[in-house]
């Protein structure tokens, strides 16, 4: 557990007396030291990585490096000492991430490739405590089925190709680690809530595009419609609100608050267009909705 304390304030209060001072300036150059030294080691690995990719631009350099600096990292993790951690979890970001760009790019982005990938973050994520590894693990699984993100001039898209097998595959990983969770340590618990908070957020997405254009087969034959998505999305949006508002989640109650907003406007602005009354109130209820959402946040915050 890290805890930062302003020690000058403290010696002026006379919180602390001056050995007390002298021994905790001394304790946090020792750390300031080790961790600067391990930040320029990590900038010199990603350096050296990156020149020798730039020289040999291949999926295989890129295997190559990703698994050495991976091992790399892992064997430092191992070592037990305290002042390398900073180090190996950057060889094991960085390995990890080279890694799975490589094994993505020689096998052209297959389904094994992808979920290989999946599982590499996954592990490198509890090996070396990361939850943007255990992120970017659940959204290479989002990959498996047909999510994509991309970008074109001043434009961003989102694409969720099966909005009903995301729903269901995210919406049960989410509520399988967040059960998880309870029963374990609390490193491993932050990474497993890190990728249900991920999960969370793919659900709502499919519903998003769901809610806009519907499930639809191969050849455009709509299964289920928008407005059925739209209807229980709003469904789900208020259990879960209610849920996480008993429950005292504040995390899941924002989210949900924030979604419901999309939700409602998305809504709003399809059927009313963007006509000037039509922003005009929703601009209106928007503050309204900032209001209330504060309220009740300080309420959960007094809960807890």
């Amino acid at each position: 557990m890290k805890i930062t304390l302003d020690i000058d304030q403290l010696l002026s209060e006379g919180e602390i007396t001056q050995t007390e001072y002298e021994k905790l300036s001394e304790l946090a150059s020792k750390s300031t030291s080790s961790l600067a030294f391990n930040s320029l080691i990590g900038f010199g690995v990603i350096a050296v990585s990156g020149a020798a990719l730039a020289l040999v631009p291949t999926p295989t350099t890129a295997l190559a490096i990703g698994i050495l600096v991976l091992v790399v990292g892992l064997a430092l993790l191992r070592s037990g000492h305290e002042q390398w951690k900073a180090l190996s979890n950057v060889c094991i970001l960085v390995g990890a991430l080279m890694t799975g760009g490589g094994v993505v790019t020689e096998f052209k982005g297959s389904l094994a490739s992808i979920l290989t990938v999946t599982a590499i973050f996954a592990i490198a994520s509890m090996f070396a405590r990361s939850t943007l590894l255990a992120v970017l693990a659940t959204l290479m699984l989002s990959a498996s089925i047909g999510a994509k993100t991309g970008y074109f001039h001043a434009s961003y898209y989102l694409v969720i190709q099966e909005p009903i097998i995301t729903i269901i595959l995210f919406g049960l990983l989410a509520i399988g680690l967040y059960q998880l969770s309870k029963r374990l340590s609390v490193e491993y618990e932050r990474i497993a809530l890190a990728s249900a908070r991920t999960g969370v957020f793919l659900v709502n997405f499919g519903f998003w595009v769901g809610s806009l254009w519907g499930e639809r087969s191969e050849t455009r034959e709509v299964i289920i419609s928008d407005s059925i998505f739209a209807v229980l999305w709003a469904i789900a949006l208020i259990v879960t609100a209610i849920w996480s508002w008993k429950n005292n989640r504040r995390w899941v109650f924002n989210t949900v608050a924030t979604f419901g907003g999309i939700h409602f406007y998305t809504q709003w602005f399809e059927y009313l267009g963007a006509t000037p009354s039509a922003v005009l109130i929703a601009g209106f209820l928007a503050l309204g909705f900032a209001v209330g959402l504060r309220s009740m946040n300080k309420k959960m915050r007094q809960n807890a």
